[in-house]
């Protein structure tokens, strides 16, 4: 089950990969997520130290749940993925000019998981490309149902 999107990452990027990752988060964010109160359209993904973060997620606190914590909202949280699939991601990060976007957060068994995209950025001209690639297909199927 889908708790949010970034449809900002499929218009700004080519989305080659996707990788799942658990979040090592706090109550009172499990809390305020449940509610509907992350956002992470401004969230890039880093590799520091062999580790896995997300910074610029804003996570604003609920008054009720987080009065004994000082919370902060865009704290850097760590992602949890296999070595295998960080060594992978650290070889197309470094080397191959990649960068990693996340795409979407969702449950999985109670638990909240972070969908990353291995992705590559678009040019002015892709984007461009993409919006008149829609347009046709849009006014295609309209003439589609006149005809019939």
């Amino acid at each position: 089950m889908s708790i949010l999107d970034n449809k900002k990452a499929f218009h700004e990027f080519f989305v080659e990969d996707k990788y799942e990752a658990g979040m090592v988060l706090e109550g009172w964010e499990v809390k305020s997520i449940r509610a509907g109160r992350a956002n992470i359209k401004e969230s890039f993904v880093v590799i520091r130290n062999g580790e896995v973060f997300i910074l610029g997620m804003h996570i604003t606190p609920l008054i009720s749940a987080s009065t004994h914590v000082k919370a902060d909202p865009v704290r850097r949280r760590k992602l949890l993925l296999h070595n295998h699939e960080i060594a992978k991601l650290i070889g197309k990060v470094e080397r191959a000019g990649y960068t990693l976007v996340p795409l979407d957060m969702h449950f999985k068994r109670g638990r909240i998981k972070l969908t990353l995209g291995l992705a590559k950025g678009k040019k002015q001209h892709d984007k461009r490309e993409v919006s008149k690639q829609r347009d046709w297909d849009r006014e295609k199927a309209r003439l589609m149902r006149e005809k019939r």
